[in-house]
């Protein structure tokens, strides 16, 4: 049965696409939580032109929004009203460039790009074997781990605007900074060109088997997660709270009680206090509940208002 929160979409109103719409499309289940609700109506264009014909003639307006492999992301249980747009398997190519630079789709997943990267013997891209999600969400968020982000190997961006023209942007362009990117409204990321430098393959392999074994040690990564849960706060920020500068979201979840803490099947993970994971049970809301009581605590204990790092989408 369609959601009822769902406004009425006129199949004969959407734009003719050579791609796919599906109605009432599984979102939640496909999502790295694994739970949650629906797309009124899921799009998946063939091409970068399929893409932007359905932008310049969805004359109806109806509300657009752009989902990637759902790593990092709550599909609330009332599902997302409107055309979701999800780029497939036609958007994930990784193809090497001169110069050490790799194009790289904006489906394509983080770490087929670190492996793609060993394998033509580019270093600097190492750290994508460590992040969850693909390269779209990767802009989105400037991701990064291990002393590294997006920016930092950024050469440019591509981009269809919401008129369907394609537009190029650099990091300074899109105003990178701490999992912030300032990417225009309406716009939806296509691919990227990234830059590394010269590397043996084998001594890239094995920096990112390091890699691997520390996120082992110290994440859940073998639990339905969506990656850290909220963001390390910023040196002002936390001056501004009377809290040393060097401290980790991950503390304050700590401090106030929140490792293992449990709102229905939703959990703070016992391995790594800033990982939330859905224990077999959890609904949407379970999650998201869980990551507004450790933002309630953590205010009223230390004042500091905790930012979601996991986007949390649709309808409640």
């Amino acid at each position: 049965m369609a959601n009822p929160v769902f406004q009425i979409i006129h199949r004969e109103h959407l734009p003719e696409v050579r791609g796919r719409y599906s109605p009432d499309a599984p979102l939640g289940c496909v999502g790295w939580f694994r739970t949650g609700g629906t797309a009124e109506i899921l799009f998946k264009p063939v091409d970068i032109e399929d893409l932007s014909l359905f932008l310049t003639t969805n004359r109806y307006q109806y509300p657009v929004t752009i989902l990637g492999v759902l790593s990092n992301s709550i599909i609330r249980d009332g599902g997302v009203s409107g055309v979701v747009i999800r780029l497939g398997r036609e958007f994930a190519t990784i193809k090497p460039m001169e110069d050490h630079r790799l194009y790289v789709g904006a489906s394509a997943l983080d770490v087929n790009v670190a492996e793609a990267a060993a394998m033509n013997g580019i270093a600097g891209l190492e750290f994508l074997c460590g992040v969850p999600g693909s390269i779209g969400g990767a802009l989105a968020l400037n991701a990064g781990a291990y002393g590294s982000e997006i920016k930092d190997i950024l050469v440019r961006a591509d981009f269809i605007d919401g008129a369907g023209q394609i537009q190029t942007m650099t990091a300074d362009d899109l105003k990178m900074g701490y999992r912030h990117s300032e990417i225009p409204s309406g716009w939806i990321a296509t691919g990227a060109i990234l830059q590394g430098q010269e590397g043996l393959p084998e001594k890239i392999q094995a920096f990112m088997s390091d890699i691997r074994n520390k996120r082992a040690k110290t994440q859940p990564i073998r639990a339905q997660t969506g990656g850290s849960t909220f963001k390390n706060p910023k040196a002002v920020d936390l001056a501004k709270a009377g809290l040393p500068e060097d401290t980790k979201a991950w503390q304050l979840v700590d401090r106030v009680g929140g490792r293992g803490l449990m709102v229905g099947g939703a959990q703070m993970s016992e391995q790594h206090a800033n990982f939330m994971i859905n224990t077999g049970t959890a609904s949407a809301s379970d999650l998201e509940g869980l990551g507004e009581e450790i933002r309630r605590r953590v205010l009223e204990n230390f004042g500091y208002d905790l930012h979601w790092e996991i986007a949390r989408i649709g309808e409640k």
